[in-house]
């Protein structure tokens, strides 16, 4: 059975923060819904009612751009070890690019690998848990690095140009704000 919850208590904080991969949803009203796997130690707890993650460069840029029309979205939590659990966070977002006035004051949170294109902050006006029995075991291995090997064999040069091709627009060819500030140089 469900239980809901207006913010994060310090239980639920404490199995965000024991989680190596969270998920994310989004979706605008004429697209696909998008959900995004998210590893690394990218999230960070910012209040029982807020939250932000660094987003690292890869093949799609789906999210930011729903944020723009939408601005909704969920992020998801299971237990793949120890006691069984779902958490849910529901709430709004807002990108922040490495340009905005913002950036220095969420940037210093985190490890900025190479490849960092931009910070989503959120605003979470519900915390849902569930029971997750049906979650398989997993044990965890360690990171992958081959997103931040990538991104470090390209260099920034060619990772903007890559940004420029493949982060512009969705899959729908809706504008992303990575789009919108190259449309603008």
């Amino acid at each position: 059975m469900a239980k809901v919850f207006d913010s994060m208590s310090p239980e639920h904080i404490a199995f965000i923060q024991a989680q190596k991969m969270f998920f994310v949803g989004s979706a605008a009203a004429e697209s696909h819904v998008n959900i995004s796997p998210k590893g690394y130690d990218s999230f960070r707890i910012l209040s029982p009612n807020q939250v932000a993650y660094l987003d690292l460069t890869g093949s799609g840029n789906e999210t930011s751009a729903h944020l723009q029309e939408s601005n909704r979205m969920t992020y998801m939590f299971i237990a793949l070890e120890g006691k069984p659990l779902i958490l849910r966070l529901y709430g709004d977002g807002q990108v922040i690019l490495p340009d905005d006035p913002a950036w220095e004051q969420y940037a210093d949170l985190f490890d900025l690998h190479l490849g960092y294109r931009q910070i989503i902050v959120s605003n979470i006006h519900r915390v849902q848990t569930s029971c997750g029995y049906g979650i398989p075991f997993y044990t965890y291995e360690g990171e992958r690095e081959t997103l931040i090997d990538w991104a470090e064999n390209k260099g920034e040069e060619k990772l903007e140009q890559y940004r420029k091709q493949k982060n512009s627009t969705t899959i729908d060819g809706m504008m992303t704000p990575i789009g919108k500030k190259f449309a603008d140089i």
